[in-house]
């Protein structure tokens, strides 16, 4: 889908991925929607950004119906959405035993429930013009596991499992949907979950870092072309094909270089 002229939604818009995606999608034509809890932050990404191309929209998305509402708004001002950009994630890496209840229900509220809120939100809009593309951003989380990370894993599984889902329920339709997925990527994700970053496997720290900038043009390509899957950068792709054809091996590796746990 050429984003020229069309009407992009992205969470989590306030800062990282979100707020470089939102740039590049007002860069490429698009008139964006920005959406997150802090207004402020909000405001000054729209600041950033083409005078009129850009609205913000303030909202918890774990609530489902702060997310009803928040839909009904922006269809009564700006229409449907073309494009979603399902971003907005959250959760720090812990063992299962330094998780709480609490925290592991939130690490499931975002990205997982947020993303199911939004889609459920747009989708008969888009179903009854039938036109669309939704991408929902995980991260290789959905596809390896490695110790220290038990409910923010869990998360992106859920969140890979429903955008596949999705799909299957769109096909013949004319709505596409992307699963975007990275590596390490220098953001205020790591700021915000202090204690997260020491716990990524030696063996990912081989694939370079990327900035929110190239993961953002990675995610805009991906909607131009219709992809079904987005992966970057290359050597996270590569990981990808070993962990196909040896998945026993690549997973061995990601546990035995993972984060050890303190010894009493």
């Amino acid at each position: 889908m050429n984003p020229r002229g069309k009407t992009a939604l992205i969470t989590g818009a306030s800062s990282g991925i979100g707020a470089a995606t939102a740039r590049a999608l007002a860069a490429a034509g698009a008139r964006v929607v920005l959406v997150a809890r802090r207004a402020a932050d909000l405001e000054k990404v729209a600041g950033s950004i083409s005078p009129g191309a850009a609205t913000t929209y303030p909202v918890d998305l774990s609530s489902a119906s702060a997310v009803a509402r928040l839909a009904e708004r922006i269809i009564a001002t700006v229409g449907t959405p073309d494009i979603i950009v399902n971003n907005a994630g959250a959760g720090q890496w812990k063992f299962v035993d330094e998780t709480t209840p609490e925290e592991a229900v939130q690490m499931m509220a975002v990205p997982y429930f947020a993303t199911f809120y939004v889609t459920h939100a747009f989708l008969p809009g888009m179903l009854g013009r039938n036109t669309g593309h939704i991408v929902n951003v995980s991260s290789v989380g959905s596809r390896f596991v490695w110790p220290g990370a038990t409910a923010y894993i869990a998360a992106r599984w859920a969140v890979r499992g429903f955008t596949e889902a999705l799909r299957a329920d769109l096909a013949g339709t004319g709505i596409g949907v992307t699963l975007f997925e990275s590596g390490v990527v220098r953001s205020p994700y790591w700021e915000h979950n202090p204690g997260s970053r020491e716990r990524v496997p030696r063996m990912g720290k081989l694939v370079p870092e990327l900035t929110p900038e190239a993961v953002a043009e990675a995610i805009v390509r991906g909607i131009e072309r219709e992809q079904k899957l987005v992966v970057v950068p290359f050597m996270m792709k590569l990981t990808y094909w070993q962990h196909a054809v040896f998945p026993g091996v690549v997973q061995w590796l990601m546990t035995r270089t993972g984060y050890a746990r303190p010894r009493a």
